[in-house]
């Protein structure tokens, strides 16, 4: 078996449609999307191998065997892709009891980091490196350039204290 333009065309399809519906919010869809993308990779990695003879020895000469290094890749995907299937669809089942659809929700944590990287993108480039920098609370020292990834701290000057100066709501806790 030689592979084809309609072979080639045929994985394609299949691994395009897999990774789309993969991408959609209903379980179901990513379950069908999974068994798409599992069977075209199983496909590719068939049409990968060299085809021929039964690779039993006595019955077809080396030069004529097929490759049974690419079946054996394939039925240890077709297990694993029918292990994952089960368990996406033992999900898709749980959340259909559950909220009663197979819709998958945005989770409040993604919601936070979008609307954090939107703000982030309307700031300027050093705005939240320089308020860091003034405090010292923070561990700035006043002069720190932003563009610096690990500073070095402040020159130590004779007589100063080498402890760090206490925060004001320490001291009132260890009852000074």
């Amino acid at each position: 078996m030689r592979p084809n333009l309609v072979l080639a065309v045929v994985v394609g399809v299949l691994c395009a449609t897999g990774v789309t519906l993969l991408l959609e919010r209903s379980l179901s869809r990513v379950v069908l999307g999974f068994i798409l993308l599992g069977n075209g990779v199983n496909l590719l990695i068939l049409l990968a191998g060299r085809s021929g003879g039964a690779p039993v020895l006595g019955v077809t000469p080396p030069a004529g065997m097929s490759d049974p290094l690419t079946q054996a890749m394939v039925l240890t995907a077709l297990v694993i892709t029918l292990g994952m299937t089960a368990f996406l669809l033992a999900l898709a089942y749980r959340s259909w009891q559950l909220i009663g659809h197979d819709e998958v929700q945005d989770d409040l944590e993604d919601r936070r980091i979008v609307r954090l990287a939107e703000q982030d993108r309307n700031s300027g480039p050093d705005d939240s490196l320089a308020e860091v920098a003034r405090d010292p609370w923070i561990g700035g020292a006043g002069g720190i350039d932003p563009e610096q990834v690990d500073p070095e701290p402040p020159p130590r000057r004779l007589g100063d204290d080498p402890r760090p100066p206490r925060r004001p709501d320490r001291e009132e806790a260890d009852g000074e």
